[in-house]
């Protein structure tokens, strides 16, 4: 815990992200302080905090607890949960103010239902895609962080996530994940036409479908919004150019009306449009 300056009880022998070089380098590089500390404002901004009362909150893949410094300069409690031995050491080291627990979010969130009042999350998620282990399915690692994030969390707050994925099926994998574990919300883009500026946070909501909030650099009046929004229902989802995606329903159904204008001759469209069929023996 780093709350009592002990170290985080170490169970099992968890991958190695980062050594303790790598740690600490990574820790006093100031550049990675001051993009750090944005994005977990602009985190902690998103998730729409009470402000008459301090919250507890969760901060997943916290570190060495660059982003719990700004939780606690607002005056809330957290707790970080994060892979690396080493960063939770340097965390120790920096007397940080929340607690930490060693462990493998793609296993799960350990803690009881309702227990906190939000959760943030900078530069994670999007780990969880890839399988370092023979026995990793990322859809079903994913399923389980988002399940138990879902319980974890008390019923009318949010959970935002920042991440980089790598193309539009990483963010369709995980925002299907996240709306079969409960959760409704949907993707905030923040300063979607600049390339070094852009940033994407996912929005959840537990338990109640709240307004999604607007991303940053958006408000131009002719400008569409740069969100996607999503719920229980089956939705789908266009990758970052705002294309959809390849094979999908939406793209063939824009190939063939294309056609069309072309004058060429297209079967008609019906509900079977799109729908992959089952493999014949």
């Amino acid at each position: 815990m780093a709350g009592s300056g002990r170290r985080p009880e170490h169970r099992g022998p968890p991958e190695l992200f980062y050594d303790e070089a790598e740690a600490r380098k990574y820790t006093q590089n100031s550049r990675v302080v001051e993009i750090q500390s944005q994005m977990s404002e602009r985190a902690v901004e998103l998730l729409g905090l009470p402000e008459d009362r301090p919250c507890l909150l969760l901060d997943v893949g916290c570190g060495s607890g660059l982003s719990g410094d700004y939780i606690s300069e607002e005056g809330h409690y957290w707790v970080g949960l994060d892979i690396s031995l080493a960063m939770l050491d340097v965390a120790v080291e920096r007397e940080v103010e929340g607690d930490l627990f060693l462990a493998d979010m793609g296993d799960g969130i350990p803690f009881r239902p309702g227990t906190f009042d939000g959760c943030i999350s900078i530069s994670a998620v999007q780990w969880l895609c890839n399988a370092d282990k023979k026995s990793h399915s990322p859809p079903k690692r994913l399923y389980r962080f988002f399940s138990t994030l879902y319980t974890a969390l008390a019923r009318g707050s949010r959970a935002v996530l920042q991440l980089y994925p790598e193309n539009s099926e990483q963010l369709e994998l995980i925002t299907a994940q996240a709306m079969r574990a409960g959760f409704t919300g949907g993707m905030v883009v923040d300063y979607p036409n600049s390339t070094k500026a852009k940033k994407f946070f996912l929005c959840l909501f537990v338990g109640t479908s709240g307004t999604l909030p607007k991303g940053l650099g958006t408000e131009c009046a002719n400008e569409e919004p740069h969100q996607a929004k999503f719920t229980n229902e089956r939705t789908r989802f266009r990758n970052i150019k705002g294309k959809s995606v390849k094979k999908s329903r939406d793209w063939i159904l824009e190939k063939k009306e294309r056609r069309r204008r072309q004058g060429k001759e297209v079967r008609a469209d019906t509900k079977y449009t799109g729908r992959k069929r089952r493999p014949r023996f």
